[in-house]
């Protein structure tokens, strides 16, 4: 691939990693630092219903999930940015194949060719 191709590339991996940081740092914040009270908007001092705490749980456990996602996501970007620098960005890191430019446009971090996403998906 032409460095003028990288460089498209890698602009876009920044975005996309400037992004992600933004929410994982929102997203860390909003599910480990808030009270209940904090995160609902609720300043009464009134008992917590058990259904509140149960939602509240939920919603943090949720945001959780989504953190780690986000967090995956990241480390691929990361990698990409990585691959850019060796000179290696848009070679499967499989087979060593050539990863087409429309799969590189849709998923730009990924690693794989489109036959070796599905075959290290399906095991």
């Amino acid at each position: 691939m032409k460095k003028s191709e990288m460089k498209v590339y890698k602009e876009l991996l920044l975005a996309i990693r400037s992004r992600l940081r933004g929410d994982v740092y929102a997203m860390a914040d909003a599910a480990l630092n808030k009270t209940r009270a904090e995160a609902s908007g609720d300043l009464s001092l009134m008992p917590i219903h058990m259904a509140d705490v149960g939602t509240d749980n939920y919603e943090q456990e949720f945001t959780l999930s989504l953190l780690q996602t986000e967090e995956g996501v990241l480390g691929l970007v990361e990698s990409a940015l990585e691959r850019i620098e060796d000179g290696t960005y848009g070679v499967c890191t499989e087979c060593q194949g050539r990863i087409p430019k429309t799969r590189l446009t849709a998923i730009p971090y990924t690693p794989y060719c489109v036959k070796c996403a599905s075959k290290v998906e399906t095991e």
